[in-house]
């Protein structure tokens, strides 16, 4: 079993760290309080650190490398502008410190009812993924219902995949542990490929507590996900490419471009366009930051941050697993010098980076004593667990696209569209002036004469429903699509963008 020096550098500041295997065929890791706190410190620096990186890029370079010509700053008061501005950008950070705070409250089994219910009490700003859930959570479904893609048309968006760290940051070489928590948390607003993605960066995390070897853990983690899924061939073929091309990553990017870069089925906003949110993709960019940054922090944020896409998350990720892996002591000092401004400071409607690292050391000391392993004085004895693979769930299955119609029209001038197949989707928006915050637009959907859902639109912003329709579940078929506004008001109206139209593999 290849845990190369159970971090290196720990053991040889203060050889306060060793290994050995048990009866059982288990590694045995043992960690000083010490180390393991600042593992925990460097994880979550590491995370916000990436994401304030990547943060003046996200989404603004769409299928194309940010060129090196593109200069990314940083500079005095680097974080606390972003604090300052509202800290939206913090939605990996937030969300994950959420359920921090649930396991805090509810302890380490804390069921998925309670992370819904913690999740759906903030008022922060979400998108895709996570507020399709609040949406549905908001509608009565069961959380764990919440992220199937029959009841979200972002299943497979990133959003469980930027802030599943805590799971694998309080799991420290319990590999199968933190997928366990993935369970419970991940569904409310994740399935599938959506899932993995938060799955395999909780693997991550918790490997890099006792592996100082970057590709054994990117390889190692990946086998918690199931081979045939869509996301392990992705990542598999990351791994493969980087060896191939060992001293150019730009390389590894294009084929992962050229093989990975469409989404015709999945998030509706990345449909016949460059924009990509989908977990596979943007895991990618992480991995590929791991993978060529060959664990020096700055280069491994860097280049998952001139890969692309979603440029704040993907160093979020590849900062926080090499955070924990080198600690928070070992980080380039630039950094740290901006977050000990914010350190006590709350994220959005949650707690701060100093409480959440201190959380997450208590819960990490919890779990190692629950899952066989021993806290001992000052030295802390960890049960390494093999990885498992979880159950394999398959997001979209059998859909094909079959159109996209562009309608860029008001609902009240909408008439009909027609296609053969199995469901749509119809993107658009309520909008208006002075429109009562209570207000919630009633839509009905009618495919050819029958009503198949009154859409419930709500005003409220953090209450929207993303999309104004979605449906992927009929009878194969031929319809015409046709809406009718059943309470409409004055200054309001409904925007309808376009309608994409699925039907299925022959």
């Amino acid at each position: 079993m290849k845990i190369k020096n159970c971090l290196l550098i720990g053991c040889m500041i203060a050889t306060l760290c060793s290994c050995n295997a048990n009866q059982n065929g288990m590694m045995n890791v043992t960690l000083s309080k010490d180390i393991l706190f600042d593992k925990v410190k460097g994880a979550w620096a590491g995370q916000i650190i990436g994401c304030t990186y990547g943060g003046p890029t996200e989404f603004k370079y769409l299928s194309q490398m940010i060129p090196d010509s593109v200069r990314i700053p940083w500079g005095s008061g680097e974080i606390k502008k972003w604090y300052d501005t509202g800290g939206g950008l913090y939605d990996d950070i937030y969300v994950d410190l959420t359920f921090v705070e649930t396991i805090e409250k509810c302890g380490l089994d804390a069921p998925t009812d309670s992370f819904a219910v913690a999740f759906l009490g903030k008022d922060y700003p979400l998108c895709h993924a996570n507020q399709m859930a609040r949406y549905n959570l908001l509608r009565g479904i069961e959380p764990s219902k919440c992220g199937h893609w029959h009841n979200n048309p972002h299943a497979n968006c990133l959003d469980f995949q930027i802030e599943a760290d805590f799971a694998g940051i309080m799991s420290p070489g319990m590999v199968n542990s933190a997928t366990e928590i993935c369970d419970r948390v991940g569904h409310i607003m994740a399935y599938g490929d959506g899932w993995y993605g938060g799955v395999y960066v909780a693997a991550m995390y918790s490997l890099a507590y006792v592996s100082d070897d970057v590709e054994y853990v990117v390889t190692e983690a990946l086998k918690v996900v199931p081979e045939r899924s869509r996301f392990y061939e992705c990542m598999s073929d990351v791994i493969r490419w980087s060896k191939l091309y060992p001293d150019n990553w730009k390389e590894c990017w294009e084929r992962i471009e050229k093989k990975w870069g469409d989404n015709d089925i999945a998030c509706p906003d990345g449909v016949e366009m460059p924009f990509n949110i989908e977990t596979y993709v943007n895991g990618a960019y992480i991995v590929l930051g791991l993978l060529y940054g060959k664990g020096d922090f700055e280069r491994t944020i860097d280049i998952s941050t001139r890969a692309g896409q979603d440029s704040d998350c993907n160093p979020a990720s590849s900062g926080g697993i090499l955070g924990a892996m080198i600690g928070y002591d070992h980080l380039p000092e630039k950094y740290k010098q901006e977050l000990s401004v914010v350190e006590d400071l709350p994220f959005n409607n949650t707690v701060s980076f100093k409480k959440g690292c201190e959380l997450s050391f208590n819960h990490a000391l919890q779990m190692v004593e629950r899952e066989g392993g021993k806290v001992d004085g000052g030295n802390v004895k960890i049960a390494y667990q093999s990885p498992q693979p979880v159950p394999l769930e398959v997001s979209f299955e059998g859909l094909k696209l079959d159109r996209k119609f562009i309608v860029e029209n008001w609902v009240k001038g909408f008439r009909s569209v027609e296609f053969n197949g199995v469901g749509a989707v119809i993107r658009g928006e309520l909008k208006g002036e002075n429109i009562p915050e209570n207000y919630v637009a009633e839509l009905d959907i009618y495919f050819n004469a029958k009503l198949v859902e009154r859409c419930l639109l709500p005003s409220k912003y953090n209450h929207r429903k993303h999309e104004l329709f979605f449906n992927y579940t009929q009878p194969y078929g031929n319809y015409k699509i046709t809406c009718k506004w059943m309470n409409p008001i004055k200054g309001a109206d409904i925007w309808i963008r376009d309608v994409i139209t699925y039907t299925v593999d022959e």
